[in-house]
């Protein structure tokens, strides 16, 4: 069967990664230094992950966290904010850039290692 019992210490991890993530991303657009659009994208996937990841029942679903948590990563580093790890003004994208940052490295290790255990457990 292709279900999982209940949602492990990792996929919870993943989840939460995934939503402070978010709220990194949400303090980053409230200091007015990104230049996202109305609806942005990395901020919509990191939230749609979460629910997934919390809400279906599929084994392989913590895996689907590790990926939007590694498509922000990668579009953190393409977009050139990692110059806000250390430039601390304005504070607040100071602080919202680092929350980001290590939260979505969190996502992103602890996706893989729900999948993983997911696996293990299912096979």
């Amino acid at each position: 069967m292709n279900t999982r019992s209940s949602l492990s210490t990792a996929g919870k991890l993943t989840v939460t990664a995934l939503l402070v993530t978010a709220g990194g991303f949400v303090l980053q657009m409230a200091s007015g230094v990104t230049n996202t659009p109305t609806v942005p994208p990395g901020l919509v996937t990191l939230l749609v992950a979460a629910g997934l990841v919390a809400l279906l029942p599929w084994w392989w679903m913590p895996v689907v966290g590790a990926f939007a948590g590694l498509f922000n990563l990668i579009a953190f580093v393409v977009i050139g904010a990692v110059g806000r790890l250390v430039e601390p003004s304005p504070l607040s994208s100071f602080v919202g850039a680092w929350i980001m940052f290590l939260a979505v490295i969190v996502a992103v290790v602890a996706g893989s290692v729900a999948t993983i255990q997911n696996y293990r457990t299912h096979s």
